[in-house]
């Protein structure tokens, strides 16, 4: 928005908050962390077939799998942004998206389903910090007219690298225990990026990119920027921009695409794990591309249409998935060529929502509560609609098979998602200038006090 969100062309190199220096280093190591979430979690659906074979367990264990690890975030989520707060971003982060590392080591080591379940739980319980307080820090480093794309690029190189190595993981299908390697080299790295966060990570600051607050010194911009209480947090509810993105978090049916692509290919139609897992390239690919034209277009469209442009482009995202995702797994096509292409376009258009989403999350809330807000949004809602869909896919799919499960939630669900994102026309545009009105508000007390 140009009155409220966006400023002048600039580039993320041009931007930032002065004294923030090497912000190319913080974000290669915030993506970083976020790449082991990711890898975390597809590694477990890339090869559950052979996890499957390995400890003799039924499809519905994927889901209880996928929603136990979605679930525990719930509770350690907000934990982690409590901490985070009370103790340091960077401690957070270097315990619990890096030293945690070496449960998903013992993980490796399961014998059965029970042990493979307890460990891998208590991996995703410390990998729930990931998100809310990373993209807390990326508010930080970045000022409201280049989030978009910062976001986009965090997000775009995390879904480039795993496109890169998902193959690779599909490969382990040849290998003995290919899964557990696949456990035991996710955890070493992660205990290698969490000594490389606690040797050169360096925290901007809340509200360190504000406009009204960058050149206030991180003292000035605490004192008037008090900690987040529970009230404070639940009163994030009433935030009407919020609330219906929420809703619209819950009803994220292409989230099932990243747990199940694979083994819907295999179950579906007949692919052997390592034929399937090609298609996990072009999907990476298509994300890393979605999420560089998501930024572009959040800020064409801001400019365009200061009150709606952001929100059409969200939820024209919605709409593209479901047409795309219809295509791609409702239809059979001779050979995994066509399958993979259709799959680069579901990544596609589901890579266009993080650098809108995110932003706009950042833009209605004071710099102080975005990391609860994102705890909401990704910890508990993102995390619920997760669990509850691999859940019900893991269940209905031995039932009535996967693919109508699909259809439901990749192609319906995913149209009516797209339809309540229409509520967002009216409240968005007012959020954002109340935000900007209390940051006017704290810079003028600020000044007055000096």
């Amino acid at each position: 928005m140009p009155e409220l969100i966006d400023g002048p062309a600039t580039t993320t190199k041009d931007i930032g908050p002065p004294g923030v220096p090497r912000r190319g280093r913080q974000l290669s190591l915030l993506g970083g962390a976020l790449l082991v979430d990711s890898t975390e979690a597809s590694l477990v659906g890339g090869l559950f077939p052979l996890i499957r074979q390995s400890l003799g367990i039924s499809l519905g264990a994927l889901g209880v799998l996928t929603a136990a690890s979605k679930i525990v975030g719930v509770f350690t989520g907000p934990f982690w942004v409590w901490a985070a707060q009370r103790w340091s971003r960077k401690g957070v982060l270097v315990l619990a998206t890096g030293l945690w590392g070496v449960w998903g080591v013992a993980a490796g080591f399961s014998q059965n389903f029970a042990q493979l379940l307890v460990l891998y739980t208590i991996l995703a319980a410390g990998y729930a910090a990931a998100h809310p307080v990373i993209t807390e820090i990326i508010g930080d480093l970045f000022d409201s007219s280049s989030r978009g794309r910062a976001v986009g690029l965090v997000y775009g190189a995390v879904a480039l690298v795993s496109a890169v190595i998902g193959p690779l993981k599909g490969q382990l299908a040849g290998v003995d225990d290919g899964w557990r390697w696949g456990l035991w080299g996710i955890g070493a790295f992660n205990i290698a990026l969490g000594c490389g966060i606690w040797l050169w990570f360096r925290d901007p600051g809340r509200g360190a990119a504000e406009r009204q607050l960058a050149d206030l010194g991180q003292e000035a911009r605490a004192a008037h920027a008090t900690k987040v209480t529970w009230s404070q947090a639940v009163a994030l509810f009433r935030v009407r921009s919020l609330s219906i993105l929420l809703v619209s978090r819950l009803l994220s049916g292409h989230l099932l695409i990243s747990t199940f692509g694979v083994v819907y290919l295999v179950d579906v139609f007949g692919f052997s794990t390592q034929v399937a897992s090609v298609v996990l390239l072009p999907m990476g690919i298509g994300y890393f591309l979605g999420t560089l034209l998501g930024g572009f277009a959040a800020d064409w469209a801001a400019r365009r249409s200061p009150r709606y442009g952001l929100v059409a482009v969200l939820q024209g995202a919605q709409f593209a998935f479901a047409v795309t995702a219809f295509f791609g797994t409702q239809i059979e096509y001779d050979g995994i060529a066509l399958f993979a292409v259709f799959f680069g376009l579901m990544g596609m258009a589901q890579g266009i929502n993080p650098p809108v989403n995110r932003p706009m999350v950042m833009a209605v809330t004071p710099p102080e509560q975005r990391a609860a807000a994102f705890a909401i949004y990704v910890s508990v809602f993102e995390a619920i609609a997760w669990a509850a869909f691999s859940l019900g896919a893991g269940f209905l799919g031995d039932v009535v098979g996967l693919r109508p499960v699909f259809l439901w939630v990749l192609v319906i669900l995913m149209l009516v998602n797209g339809a309540v994102l229409t509520l967002l026309y009216r409240p968005y545009a007012q959020d954002v200038a109340r935000v900007q009105g209390e940051l006017d508000r704290r810079r003028s007390q600020a000044l007055g006090a000096g």
